[in-house]
C-alpha cells in the first residue's frame, strides 16, 4: 500500500525519524539510518562542523535523508529565529525542527516562545516542526501560525518513559489538522506503534535507539514497529468491550451435551 507521509508537499515513506545525539560513535549513525531506511534525521546545529574534514556529523547521514535541524540550545524565540537562519545560510537546508527550552530541570518545551518563532520562520519559508507540550490551543495557533507539523512530548526528552501525555495527543490527532509526531520519552519499539496505532503521523527516536545494546539492531525494530503500528491503524475494528465476546460460541455445543 501507498501510504506517504506528506510534509511541505514532499513525500516520506518511513514513519520513523531518527535523532543523531548521544551514539557511542558518529560511524555507526549512517548504519543505523540504513538498517532503519530512515528518510527524515534530526541533528542539532551545535553538532554540525563545517570546518571538521573527520568529526562533522553530515558526512555520516546519507543523501537520501531530510536534514531536520534541531534549535537546540535556544532558550527564547530569537535564539531559535537566529539558529534557524544560522542553519539555511550554512547550507543546511530549511526544515526546522524548533525547540525552545528555557526549564534546565525537565526540558519542557516553552510554548509560547515557539509559537513566536513558529510565526516568523514559517513567514520566511521555513518547513517548522514545532516541540511542543501537547497544548490544544497553543496546537491550534501553531496550525493558523503556517507549521508543517506538530511534534508534542510523550515524556520528558530522554527518559525512556513512554507516551505519558497520549490523552492529550489523542486530542490533538482528533482536532489538529497536520501531522502529529510524537517526539521524545519513546522508550521501546511498542510504544512506537501504540502511536501509530492510534493515529499519530511518525514518531521522532533517538536516545531509545543511541543507548541500545546494539544501536542497528534496535533501530531495525523500531523500523518494524512503525510500519506494524500504521498497518493495525488502518486495519483494526473497535476491540474494547465491558463484556467478554467469545471467538468461538459455546451456545450450539453446550446443548449437544
Amino acid at each position: 500500500m501507498h501510504d506517504p507521509l506528506i510534509i511541505a508537499e514532499k513525500e516520506i515513506s518511513n514513519r520513523l525519524f531518527i535523532g543523531t545525539g548521544k551514539f557511542p560513535n558518529k560511524a555507526i549513525i549512517k548504519d543505523v539510518l540504513n538498517a532503519a531506511e530512515t528518510e527524515v534525521v534530526t541533528v542539532a546545529l551545535r553538532r554540525v562542523d563545517l570546518d571538521s574534514k573527520e568529526d562533522n556529523v553530515l558526512d555520516f547521514i546519507p543523501e537520501t535523508c531530510t536534514l531536520l535541524i534541531n534549535t537546540s540550545g535556544a532558550r527564547d524565540a530569537k535564539e531559535a529565529i537566529r539558529i534557524a537562519r544560522l542553519a539555511k545560510a550554512t547550507g543546511c537546508g530549511s526544515w526546522i525542527k524548533l525547540e525552545v527550552i528555557a526549564d534546565n530541570k525537565y526540558l519542557l518545551p516553552d510554548n509560547l516562545e515557539t509559537l513566536k518563532a513558529t510565526e516568523v520562520l514559517a513567514d520566511e519559508g521555513f518547513t517548522v516542526l514545532p516541540y511542543m507540550s501537547p497544548d490544544l490551543s497553543i496546537a491550534k495557533k501553531l496550525a493558523k501560525a503556517k507549521a508543517a507539523a506538530i511534534m508534542p512530548l510523550g515524556s520528558p526528552i530522554g527518559t525512556k518513559r513512554g507516551v505519558k501525555t497520549k490523552e492529550l495527543i489523542k486530542i490533538l490527532i482528533k482536532e489538529i489538522d497536520l501531522p502529529v509526531i510524537v517526539d521524545a520519552g519513546i522508550g521501546y519499539p511498542s510504544e512506537a506503534a501504540y502511536c501509530l496505532e492510534i493515529g499519530c503521523a511518525a514518531v521522532l527516536v533517538n536516545t531509545a535507539i543511541a543507548t541500545a545494546k546494539d544501536p542497528v539492531t534496535m533501530a531495525k525494530s523500531f523500523d518494524w514497529a512503525v510500519k506494524a503500528g500504521r498497518n493495525a491503524y488502518f486495519n483494526a475494528t473497535k476491540a474494547e468491550s465491558d463484556l467478554a465476546n467469545p471467538s468461538s460460541p459455546l451456545t450450539g455445543f453446550l446443548k449437544n451435551l
